[in-house]
């Protein structure tokens, strides 16, 4: 096969796709420091990142909008240099309000890439779950990389340095972006922003039983995915008895195990169906979950690390079926809007996770986490033995 553009086009956008994700998961490996540094709580901290999701998902809307109004180009490099600016903000941050502030600033810029970047996709690549998988790929690849680089700097130089290191890795990406990609023509060059707003066509697009059910199922497997994302190191540490560094390391490799699932997923729901391969994830998820609390010694955690890392991995699936239920005039801002309202429901798993431990302890919480991917699966199960099959 060939290099064409469109290959370019997909390679850059899973990078900055890669640094958005890097800023984000950057801050858990060093959330015990961040912790002892403020002298803070695990809920605390949890509406912290809680705040930086539910912003990166109220901002996949506008992201929409503003695409359809400008072109995909310019709000991928706003995502980029934006990231990049917050992160610095991020690791200067010289109290705990501050760095509230400065998380959920990270979540709106980083917040502006992916449905761009996927609806960008979208208009090259007749095989979207495998497109999507791989520009997916970008987020697994920065969990590879983020977890290690910032604990190693975090333990030898604090959790400031540990921060910031998105933003040395997002300023060559940006640079590759406004260089090798061309601007592209906006969908609706003419249309005035405020008409995309109106209430009615939004709530028809929501309610519409091919994108509300497979809604409901992204809600459920974005809060624990967030969930665990957010709080996996730490949980390492404080109910397995591992020091940060071990933990870092088996959070990285939780990401390599979504690495290939990302692109195996995809593909999987271009050959035999949407619901199937994201019935698969959820009850890996599940199992994985569980595992985490119940399977003991190193064998039966690089068990969960699988079957979770796999379960996490069900977006390069939903979003094509999201997708497959839109036109092509509708998937600018419909899909972005899909995206904000799955996204800010499922940013409450990292407040949620962090309460249900401080409350009860990490083991009920983790295990209300598998019970939330097994009733993601029941809803899709019950829809395709019971229902209408939408």
């Amino acid at each position: 096969m060939s290099w064409r553009y469109r290959h370019t086009v997909l390679t850059l956008c899973m990078l900055a796709f890669f640094v958005t994700y890097f800023a984000r998961v950057a801050i858990s490996p060093v959330v015990p420091f961040i912790i002892d540094d403020f002298g803070v709580s695990n809920t605390a901290v949890g509406l912290a990142l809680s705040g930086m999701w539910f912003a990166y998902g109220v901002a996949q809307f506008p992201s929409g909008i503003l695409a359809d109004r400008f072109g995909e180009r310019p709000v991928i490099l706003v995502a980029v240099a934006g990231t990049i600016v917050t992160s610095l903000l991020l690791a200067v941050a010289p109290a705990f309000p501050a760095f509230v502030v400065a998380a959920i600033l990270l979540g709106l810029v980083a917040g502006l890439h992916y449905a761009v970047a996927t609806t960008l996709l979208s208009r090259t690549f007749d095989d979207l779950g495998t497109a999507v998988g791989l520009h997916s790929l970008g987020g697994p690849l920065a969990g590879l990389t983020a977890p290690v680089a910032a604990a190693w700097v975090g333990v030898r130089y604090g959790w400031r340095p540990g921060v910031a290191l998105a933003a040395a890795v997002g300023v060559p990406v940006l640079v590759a972006f406004v260089w090798r990609v061309r601007p592209t023509p906006p969908r609706r060059p003419d249309q005035p922003m405020r008409a995309r707003l109106r209430i009615d066509p939004l709530v028809a697009l929501l309610s519409r039983p091919s994108v509300l059910l497979p809604l409901v199922v992204a809600m459920l497997g974005t809060y624990v995915a967030q969930g665990i994302i957010s709080f996996l190191p730490t949980f390492l540490v404080e109910f397995r008895a591992r020091s940060p560094a071990f933990a870092g390391a088996v959070f990285s490799a939780f990401f390599v195990v979504r690495a290939g699932a990302q692109v195996g997923i995809g593909r999987l729901s271009d050959r035999v169906g949407r619901d199937t391969a994201i019935g698969a994830a959820m009850i890996a998820g599940g199992i994985g979950a569980a595992g985490f609390v119940w399977l003991p010694g190193p064998l039966g955690l690089g068990i969960a690390v699988v079957f979770a890392g796999f379960g996490s991995s069900f977006f390069s699936a939903i979003d094509p079926r999201f997708m497959d239920a839109m036109s092509e005039a509708e998937r600018g801002a419909g899909f972005g809007l899909v995206r904000t309202a799955y996204t800010v429901v499922g940013s409450a798993g990292s407040v949620g996770v962090g309460l249900a431990a401080d409350l009860f302890g990490w083991g009920v919480s983790f295990g209300i986490v598998a019970v939330l991917f097994g009733l993601a699966f029941a809803i899709l199960a019950g829809n395709r033995l019971f229902g209408p099959g939408y």
